[in-house]
């Protein structure tokens, strides 16, 4: 092991704090670093490493959001059952992308999330009044403060069909799904931020544990990059707790913003990279 590689100790820490603060697990960070740094392997090896740290992140994440009540349990285990086909399905795939159509496509994905969140940020913070209906789901989420609480509905079948593309795509570009699911959360399904960062993170360990699982089954984790992965998930898992304990002190509008900017800047340099 390089002393080199101890610098992805506090390269998971800052992915872990932003991932968790965002709902996004991290990945989205994570991967084009990944793609950076160890730029001669092969999309596997470098989406195995990502969603094994996504996993750890996600794990400790939860745990910091579970004392603070913002998960909807129910809603976040059924979308993470919905993803299982999906994620499975995307780790098997990635073995016959090519690294340039791997770099365009997932610019191409992190640029149009960070432009739907744009548009969409300053809609997230209005007053909606409850969905009715056939398949409609209403949930009531008691918050850790006094007096918080946290009241919204949605359609179950939007919910459980994006979590199964949503899986596949996360799995396939090694980024867990966050970077997807907290948008559709928020602007699709109704879902108040804070609470769809949360629950985003139970969905992400569910998910990014499956995809681990058949990455580690492959034969992609194991040796120097089961090492890596332990590095950056020794930094990931108390940046994790930290990011989720400031994540109050930020406005959800401003949570959706910050997710957009790390978006368009990370996306259109891979885009750059993949077609050039």
């Amino acid at each position: 092991m390089s002393w080199l590689e101890l610098l992805l100790i506090p390269l998971g820490a800052a992915v872990g704090m932003y991932g968790t603060l965002v709902g996004t697990g991290g990945g989205f960070v994570l991967m084009p670093a990944l793609l950076i740094i160890y730029a001669d392997e092969d999309p596997a090896s470098i989406t195995s490493i990502s969603l094994a740290v996504v996993f750890f992140n996600a794990l400790s994440g939860s745990a910091a959001y579970a004392r603070l009540r913002r998960i909807d349990y129910r809603s976040g285990l059924a979308f993470a059952a919905a993803s299982v086909p999906g994620a499975v399905g995307g780790a098997y795939a990635v073995h016959s992308v090519p690294r340039h159509v791997f770099e365009a496509a997932f610019g191409i994905a992190l640029v149009a999330v960070a432009l739907w969140l744009m548009i969409s940020a300053g809609r997230s913070a209005v007053v909606r009044q409850p969905l009715r209906g056939r398949f409609i789901v209403r949930r009531t989420i008691p918050g850790a403060e006094e007096g918080q609480e946290y009241r919204y509905s949605y359609n179950i079948l939007y919910g459980l069909a994006a979590a199964a593309v949503i899986g596949f795509l996360s799995s396939l570009l090694g980024i867990g799904g966050g970077v997807f699911h907290v948008p559709v959360m928020i602007d699709l399904l109704r879902f108040p931020v804070h609470v769809a960062t949360a629950t985003s993170q139970l969905v992400l360990m569910f998910m990014a544990g499956e995809a681990s699982a058949i990455h580690i089954a492959n034969g992609d984790m194991h040796g120097a990059n089961l090492l890596r992965a332990l590095l950056l998930a020794a930094g990931a898992a108390p940046g994790a707790q930290l990011g989720a304990r400031v994540s109050h002190r930020f406005h959800g509008s401003t949570i959706s913003r910050l997710l957009a900017a790390a978006l368009l800047c990370i996306g259109g340099r891979l885009l750059y990279v993949g077609i050039a």
